[in-house]
């Protein structure tokens, strides 16, 4: 059978051939528009400015290189290199903690656990040595010696004590830095460039990622240095103490079929053959932990996921009556919970009967193999007792994968998912940066144009054509209405201009040095107080709170004015329609220059978008429109509409036509707005 060369699979992201160098990302200026105006430089040329952009990831080296398993492997051979090449993929992001960009206590932190467990391991032989010279004094009834000795056990155990709680400080700082930089890292990957938005549109093992953020990465984290430090302690242990094993044991002589056989060094070859029978029995009563401890932690993170649904839409859930429906999902998604834990326990219920029985065994067995040679006069009591103290210690360093075998499969699992999860991120950064699959470009407009989509084509991540061959140019102070049937592309051309989709051909071009804005159908409520809810994506005291009442007056919004500080679980409270007034008083606090309106006002009745589409053209009335909805009346509010059809082969632009008042009624709002509130189509070539 050939080498696996693991690689991840297609369901494993996005892959295109290799990995380019990774782009860094400007940092997004938040300021508001008057002082970043008074801050322009004469001749400087910026990308537009997006609202809510991913931050920097300094020092993030590139992706791995893209790879596939041997296509001569079976489909259960590709499966283990998959896996393999999961742990190694956890490393290659793990390691970087004591890498040039990593932490700089790492490597000091590691140095010093280092030197501790050695010398603890010399305070362990001191203990050693002492327990000989004390029941060789006792046996010879020198009481001086005694008393000596006792004194003596005071600093020893202080001393022993002391390093052990230095260890476990130096031993969990390390973990708990590990953890904070690599969760930052992950984190600042997993939300760059809307990648936590995309995961959710593409295949791949990356399900439940807050799970895999938090628990999996902590695990996954916390264990090596664990599992590390626990080797250095047992190799060196087993090194010191068998020494200590072959100087006292020597050799043991007894009569078989007339003659003598002598075993030199019996007390290490039976440590080491005691060891190895309990390490057999344990490997061969684990061999499933893997496998059980990545399913349990599968089970777990949907039954987390299950109830958090039901808290974020407990509403809709309510007015429903749909309890018992969400009872039985929840009930469903447990008993699979439970169904892993049994599986579980009963692995450790024979791991334990392996590991209590060797520990209980351990301490008599040397006993029995010395009381011969005391009972003969050869060995000392004292003799015999630093035998079976070492016996044990070299018992428990052989031993200790035996008892942390459990952990190591957890960890093993552990590694396996949050290594998923950054294997979809890197095939989402791969397909940024390729054009394999080609991407879409992103520059700066020709003229006065605020936004233009040049030959746009907009793909999905295999391939597949959604929005095809659109050519639009937005001028200054337009105000475009993108329509057509539902399933025609509309949604995904929004997520193209806003940049959430790389896939696809042409470019999106904006205005420089103009700044974007979106409201998308359902706003995002952030928890914390009310001003923070308005003031998102940028900080609470950005506005003082007179602009916030304001904003939240001119949208409808001036009751809860008075709750601005109050922090209350707004998502919750809010309904539907004031969930979008919040995302218009978000917008005229912000001043964009250009905004997308994303069925922004699906939630509201016809009187109240007629009202917060007026509101938004007085308040800003230089702002460039860009509109995506169905309802027809808000053809009034825009001079523009451009007709998305849906053909075989991806959308099409099939109309774009110039909106100018008509003699038709709209009501008292409109009429105000449009002088006689009709409205008749001029058409635009469509490009």
């Amino acid at each position: 059978m050939s080498e696996a060369k693991p690689r991840s699979r297609p369901t494993d992201g996005i892959k295109p051939r290799a990995a380019p160098k990774r782009r860094r990302q400007k940092p997004r200026d938040e300021s508001p528009r008057a002082e970043e105006e008074s801050k322009k430089k004469p001749g400087d040329k910026k990308a537009p400015i997006v609202e809510a952009a991913a931050p920097d990831i300094a020092g993030e080296a590139p992706p791995p290189e893209a790879v596939e398993p041997d296509p001569e492997l079976t489909p259960e051979e590709a499966e283990q290199a998959r896996k393999k090449y999961l742990l190694k993929r956890f490393w290659i992001s793990g390691r970087g903690y004591w890498g040039r960009h990593g932490d700089r206590l790492g490597w000091p932190l590691s140095v010093g656990l280092l030197i501790l467990i050695v010398v603890n391991v010399g305070f362990q032989y001191g203990i050693n040595v002492w327990n000989r010279s004390i029941f060789d004094a006792i046996e010879k009834r020198d009481a001086h010696t005694v008393y000596f000795l006792s004194a003596v056990f005071v600093p020893l155990v202080l001393g022993s004590i002391s390093l052990v709680v230095a260890q476990v400080w130096l031993r969990m700082t390390m973990q708990r830095r590990w953890r904070a930089w690599l969760t930052t890292s992950v984190i600042a990957r997993w939300l760059a460039n809307g990648r936590y938005y995309q995961l959710n549109l593409v295949k791949g093992d990356h399900q439940n990622p807050e799970a895999r953020l938090s628990e999996d990465l902590r695990v996954a984290t916390e264990s090596p240095v664990d599992f590390v430090a626990g080797v250095i302690v047992a190799t060196l242990s087993a090194s010191t103490f068998i020494v200590v094993l072959w100087t006292i044991g020597g050799a043991l002589s007894f009569p078989l079929g007339g003659s003598t056989i002598t075993v030199p060094g019996f007390l290490v070859i039976t440590a080491v053959i005691y060891a190895a029978i309990t390490s057999t029995s344990m490997f061969a009563i684990g061999r499933d932990f893997v496998r059980l401890s990545e399913e349990k932690n599968q089970t777990e993170a949907e039954f987390r996921y299950v109830l958090t649904r039901v808290r974020e839409n407990g509403e809709s859930i309510a007015l429903l009556g749909g309890e018992e429906e969400e009872r039985s999902g929840i009930d469903r998604t447990f008993a699979g919970v439970l169904k892993r834990w049994a599986q579980l326990t009963g692995q450790h219920m024979r791991t334990a009967l392996v590991s209590q029985g060797s520990s209980l065994f351990a301490p008599v067995v040397p006993v029995l193999l010395c009381a011969p040679k005391f009972l003969e006069g050869s060995m000392s009591l004292g003799q015999v007792m630093q035998a079976a103290s070492a016996f044990a210690i070299v018992q428990s360093a052989f031993g200790w994968l035996v008892d942390n075998y459990p952990r190591l499969a957890d960890w093993n699992a552990s590694a396996r998912r949050i290594a998923s999860l950054m294997m979809s991120l890197d095939g989402l950064e791969r397909a940024e940066q390729s054009d394999e699959l080609g991407r879409i470009k992103r520059g700066e407009t020709k003229g006065d144009a605020m936004l233009s989509l040049d030959d746009l084509s907009v793909t999905l991540d295999d391939g597949t054509s959604v929005v095809k061959e659109t050519e639009v140019a937005v001028e200054p102070g337009e105000r475009v209405l993108v329509s057509g049937e539902s399933g025609s592309g509309k949604s995904t051309l929004v997520r193209a201009i806003a940049g959430l989709w790389p896939w696809g051909s042409g470019s999106v071009n904006f205005h420089p040095d103009r700044r974007l804005f979106m409201l998308p159908q359902r706003p995002y409520i952030p928890s914390g107080t009310l001003r923070r809810v308005v003031a998102y994506p940028a900080a609470a005291n950005k506005w003082k709170l007179d602009q916030i009442k304001a904003a939240l007056d001119k949208v409808g919004l001036g009751h809860l004015a008075g709750r601005i500080k109050e922090e209350a679980p707004w998502d919750q409270t809010l309904s539907g329609g004031e969930k979008q007034r919040v995302a218009f008083a978000r917008l005229l606090l912000h001043r964009p220059d250009i905004v997308v309106l994303d069925e922004a006002t699906s939630a509201l009745d016809e009187k109240s978008q007629d009202q917060m589409m007026a509101t938004v053209i007085r308040e800003l009335p230089e702002v460039t429109i860009l509109s995506v909805a169905h309802r027809a009346e808000l053809e009034a509010f825009h001079t523009r509409k451009i007709t998305l059809e849906r053909h075989k082969g991806g959308a099409k632009l099939v109309r774009d036509i110039d909106l100018v008042p008509r003699n038709r009624k709209r009501g008292l709002l409109t009429r105000a707005l449009w002088g006689s509130g009709t409205t008749t189509e001029k058409p635009r070539k469509a490009k």
